[in-house]
């Protein structure tokens, strides 16, 4: 074995080749936990989100650059193995394609109350550009003022729509507390086998890109823009146990948008019912949940994994906070008009 002679004050030490390699990777090891830990960030606020919902998980500290940056930009698939959809990828390209060969008959309902009203025919005139082109689709708008739709709007081939009026719903609140309950009758009394898939969405949207036979599957859900990347800590589900949209710290994979889900019109149906009796459960014990409807759908969707998640290129807004897509396809214009001044409002006709 090699000796080396280290010259000390006190007289030479003779040291192994083996210890010197120890030396230096305990060196090594101190340097590398002295960075880590200066890298490391204090954040005394927890996520935005949380402040428009009243809620504070309390003190955060990560590194907020690194917490993006360590998700991959377009993962493929989900920890359970369902496959996460981007636009353009390979496997959505392969599904139109293996779709369009079939020819499926898919519904789109939305809700239509009050001033949202003036969202209608910039969206219905989006789908019929971009949602599912070449296929068979019937809009389904549920609205308490079926004159907001005159004049009709016009539609292509293989498209219908259908009005379906509902009684007055003021506020966009009450409606929000409603929206599962209005959903599972609607497919029950008026649906029913009409459509193959059916997706629910909010009506002051636009679609600005393609959205095809990609997005098909038996229960989907929409990842949120705002939280795709960011820690489970970050997401503002439900925190009151009395609640029975309550998620404890352990549970839930992603944080989903109301703003797209669907499916089977069977899954929707079922998803609709569960969800409309925990609301009403919850409403008969006094209890209401910050995050209104979408507290009871991230519930469900813990509980019962959906078999197709959606990149947020289908639920996204020009944000600061939100995650870079390749392709933005389905734009919520109300939570982008939110941020502007009014000026851009009238602009954009918000």
């Amino acid at each position: 074995m090699s000796l080396f002679l280290l010259k000390m004050p006190a007289g030479p030490i003779r040291v192994s080749r083996v210890q010197m390699v120890l030396y230096a990777f305990l060196l090594f090891l101190l340097i590398y936990f002295l960075r880590g830990r200066k890298a490391a960030i204090g954040v005394q606020s927890s996520h935005p989100v949380f402040h428009a919902l009243g809620k504070d998980r309390g003190k955060l500290t990560t590194s907020v650059v690194n917490v993006k940056a360590a998700v991959p930009q377009t993962p493929m698939e989900t920890p359970w193995g369902a496959q996460l959809v981007w636009g353009d990828s390979r496997k959505s390209v392969h599904r139109r394609a293996q779709f369009a060969r079939q020819g499926i008959h898919t519904g789109l309902l939305a809700f239509v109350v009050g001033t949202y009203a003036k969202f209608v025919r910039r969206f219905l005139s989006s789908a019929e550009t971009y949602f599912l082109p070449g296929q068979m689709v019937t809009y389904y708008v549920l609205t308490d003022n079926a004159r907001s739709l005159e004049p009709p709007v016009e539609l292509g081939p293989n498209r219908r729509l259908k009005v379906i009026s509902v009684a007055e719903l003021p506020g966009w609140e009450k409606l929000a507390y409603r929206r599962m309950i209005l959903l599972e009758e609607t497919i029950k009394d008026t649906i029913g086998n009409e459509v193959e898939y059916l997706y629910c969405v909010d009506i002051d949207q636009e679609f600005v890109a393609p959205v095809g036979e990609e997005i098909l599957g038996d229960l989907v859900a929409t990842l949120h823009p705002e939280l795709f990347g960011m820690p489970r800590n970050s997401f503002p589900f439900e925190i009151e146990k009395d609640s029975s949209a309550f998620v404890a710290e352990n549970e839930g994979d992603f944080y989903y948008t109301s703003e797209l889900y669907g499916g089977l019109v069977s899954e929707l149906y079922r998803l609709a019912r569960v969800c409309s009796m925990l609301i009403l459960q919850d409403q008969a014990n006094g209890v209401l949940v910050k995050g209104l409807e979408e507290s009871y759908l991230n519930r469900y969707l813990i509980n019962h994994r959906p078999t197709c998640v959606l990149s947020p290129e289908y639920s996204w807004w020009d944000s600061a906070l939100a995650a870079d897509v390749p392709v933005p396809r389905l734009v919520s214009l109300g939570r982008q008009c939110e941020a502007l001044d009014t000026q851009k409002k009238e602009e954009f006709k918000c």
